[in-house]
């Protein structure tokens, strides 16, 4: 028994210390265990992660142009590994004139003015620049198939997925709070009991004071803790999207900049193991049919290190 104890802060979104403690003594052997037999966790590494989320984007879009069947995905922040898809369709001459594609979200000002495709630190931009783009101009679907939250659709964007039949699939992992997508687990924007929030469509939100700590750590934005650059709010689809979507994949592997320290690996124990609560977002999935990737830095023990400062 500790001879200190306390609450934690206000700022902090879940502060529930029993679950907390609970989750945070889940060891590597037991964290693909689960209730839920839809909500499949599994421990890989974290280049096997990355392979099997380019593998299963590039199989979609290849099934579907082989059958000549429409596709629609939810594209979460445009990472990298886009242009490895982009390299597949390619390579095998793959037509994506079925294929459409919504951004999970965008950044807004302070006025909730949601920042133009033209705005190089934007997901819009990332997704043009690394996946679109680079497809030949041949093998491309039009532009208006690839498409993200504007001032002008906000309102509009969860009838877009909608009157699109939703999304086949939907790719996310969670960020420091939890949030899925930007809907984050303290944004006023997002109040209501569970059953409320789960029917809650796309909106401006006011991002989290951790979020905009975890994304100055990007490299789009110096990896330099600059939370003066990250925009205040942003636009997001909402737990609406989500669970109407007929297959999810959810990864957690992020670690800063090679090292084994990481937001996550506490985070991901939460969302995955403690309870399903609009005050931890990606905890949605529990309910859902869901592969919950996992990889072995963020499943490894949680332990403390005194010979380690940060």
């Amino acid at each position: 028994m500790s001879d200190f104890n306390y609450q934690p802060s206000h700022h902090v979104p879940f502060r529930d210390t029993e679950a907390l403690e609970r989750v945070r003594k889940i060891k590597r052997k037991d964290i693909e265990k689960h209730s839920n037999p839809d909500f499949n966790i599994m421990v890989k590494s974290a280049h096997e992660i990355g392979l099997i989320f380019i593998t299963d984007i590039f199989y979609r879009i290849k099934e579907a142009s082989d059958k000549g069947t429409k596709l629609v995905l939810i594209f979460p922040n445009p990472v990298p590994d886009y242009k490895d898809v982009a390299f597949l369709i390619n390579k095998f001459r793959v037509n994506c004139k079925n294929l459409y594609i919504f951004a999970m979200d965008e950044y807004a000002d302070e006025n909730g003015n949601i920042a133009p495709e033209t705005w190089r630190w934007g997901f819009k931009y990332a997704m043009y620049d690394n996946f679109y783009y680079r497809i030949d101009e041949d093998l491309r679907p039009p532009k208006s198939q690839i498409v993200g939250p504007t001032t002008e659709n906000i309102g509009d964007y969860g009838k877009m997925i909608a009157d699109m039949g939703g999304a086949d699939a939907c790719y996310s992992g969670p960020g420091w709070t939890g949030h899925l997508a930007f809907i984050e687990p303290d944004a006023p924007e997002f109040e209501g009991t569970l059953e409320e929030w789960k029917q809650m469509g796309p909106r401006i939100v006011t991002l989290s004071p951790f979020t905009l700590a975890q994304n100055s750590l990007h490299g789009s934005f110096g990896m330099s803790g600059d939370i003066a650059r990250v925009p205040p709010k942003a636009a997001t689809i909402g737990p609406a999207e989500v669970i109407a979507s007929k297959f999810r994949m959810d990864v957690n592997s992020l670690l800063i900049h090679g090292s084994q320290t990481t937001w996550q690996r506490l985070m991901t124990r939460l969302v995955a193991h403690g309870p399903v609560t609009p005050k931890l977002p990606t905890s949605i999935h529990q309910l859902l049919k869901t592969d919950f990737y996992i990889s072995e830095d963020i499943a490894r023990d949680i332990e403390d290190d005194w010979d380690k400062g940060y």
